[in-house]
């Protein structure tokens, strides 16, 4: 993109003139570049009410506060809660395993819209976990016949979106079923291969859930979001999307899961994400992933980045990038998992604990920050030190290209600059040696 209307530009003006001069010209430019907004720094809180009922806590610096506000506070802009179809009775007899129900939801949506958070409702269409392993039936369902389960998927959905609404915390963001490479409600919706009959059961229930979905939403209707395990995977993306588009399921945002320990190098997630910009043109989430930021569980180097909390700094950052070089900007967010574990006795977190962004202590990590900051406004900022100039911008402009021109009129004048680019966390920097030639104009061009 070389004009200076479209998303994501910053610029600074260097020159052999005094600085005085130079830094009214950066601001000038800085303050009329559109912010990073519509990036998703997204993070899972479902269990947050569930650990605070056992008695954890979160803090910044050792004080204690609002896990959601803390993150707030880092600039992180969403949060995504699960919904199981539970009892009451399930939920109070086994509350890790099957809390995640209407009445445990609603209330926890509420305390996210109150802060001004984007929320993400993640429909499980079970009375537990569903993932690609698992899509059980709930099990008030299992005596309906198909029809009747395309009407139930109807009228669930319908319901659900009606009681967040009501209750002043409407999704902005949907997703029909978590982790459905192998389908939902199983047997009535199990697909595998390319059968046609299992395609089509498939479609009519994920279509009845957003007509559900549509009817209750009105003229808020949600953006839907269909996700899958496969963010390292190309070949089963596109099995699985391009079948789903034969059934003429209507979506908006793809959505992958991409864990590190378990989907392989950060390469084959590049390659999977460019490929499925490029083949369907939808914008892109990571709807989950996690790093360990301390080796008690994972011990070795993972996707070249030690389990720590600086490495888990770092796999963020190496991230981003991927994320946000996407073809024509379609990677749209990230969502990470787990933000809210801490150690429970008695609780089998099957590791999530050390891959939060909290510590042992409950204080959040550095890692919030750097989440945070890949939705932060792109700014170029520019400074001194003796005769070099120093350029800096967050990693909401990772992927980015760093451009330069003496003369700001033609676009086509814009030429990348080849210098070495550092990163210190969540900040990009360059260093520019002063030159003889005319005043020089910088800025960052998506690519």
């Amino acid at each position: 993109m070389e004009t200076f209307g479209k998303l994501n530009f910053a610029a600074a003006l260097f020159d052999r003139r005094p600085p005085v001069l130079l830094f009214f010209l950066i601001l000038l430019s800085a303050a009329s570049s559109p912010a990073s907004g519509n990036f998703v720094a997204g993070t899972d809180l479902s269990l947050l009410a569930f650990f605070e009922t056992n008695g954890v806590t979160y803090k910044t610096n050792n004080q204690t506060g609002d896990a959601i506000n803390i993150l707030n506070g880092e600039a992180i802009n969403c949060v995504r809660l699960r919904l199981f179809t539970s009892s009451a009775a399930q939920a109070l007899a086994d509350p890790y395993d099957y809390i995640n129900n209407l009445t445990y939801t609603v209330p926890l949506a509420v305390r996210v819209k109150n802060a001004g958070l984007q929320f993400l409702l993640d429909f499980h269409y079970s009375d537990t976990w569903a993932d690609p392993g698992h899509q059980a039936t709930p099990s008030a369902w299992t005596n309906l016949n198909f029809t009747q389960l395309v009407q139930q998927m109807h009228d669930y959905n319908s319901n659900c979106i009606a009681a967040f609404k009501a209750a002043g915390a409407m999704p902005d963001y949907v997703q029909v079923g978590n982790e459905i490479t192998a389908g939902i409600l199983w047997p009535n919706g199990y697909i595998s291969g390319s059968s046609n009959t299992a395609w089509a059961n498939f479609g009519q229930l994920l279509k009845a859930a957003i007509q559900g979905i549509r009817d209750a939403a009105g003229t808020s209707m949600p953006k839907i979001v269909v996700h899958i395990d496969r963010g390292g995977d190309w070949a089963t993306t596109e099995w699985f999307f391009d079948n789903l588009n034969d059934q003429s399921v209507p979506f908006d945002i793809i959505g992958e899961s991409y864990y590190p320990f378990f989907h392989g190098p950060l390469a084959n997630l590049d390659n999977c994400l460019t490929n499925a910009a490029q083949r369907y043109g939808k914008p892109i989430f990571i709807a989950e992933t996690a790093f360990p930021w301390t080796n008690t569980v994972w011990s070795t180097n993972i996707v070249g980045c030690t389990p720590s909390a600086t490495g888990q700094v770092q796999y963020v950052v190496a991230l981003t990038q991927i994320v946000k070089s996407v073809t024509n900007q379609l990677g749209a967010g990230i969502f990470w998992w787990g933000t809210e574990y801490q150690h429970l006795n008695g609780v089998n977190l099957a590791g999530y604990d050390t891959t939060s962004f909290f510590n042992r202590s409950g204080n959040v990590l550095p890692t919030a920050n750097t989440w945070g900051q890949s939705a932060a406004p792109i700014l170029l900022n520019a400074s001194f030190g003796g005769p070099n100039l120093y350029l800096q911008w967050p990693l909401s402009g990772a992927g980015m290209t760093l451009t330069m021109t003496t003369n700001i009129a033609p676009a086509a004048g814009w030429i990348a600059v080849t210098n070495s680019v550092q990163n210190t966390g969540a900040v990009f920097s360059t260093t520019l040696q002063p030159v003889s030639s005319p005043s020089r104009f910088y800025r960052l061009r998506s690519n």
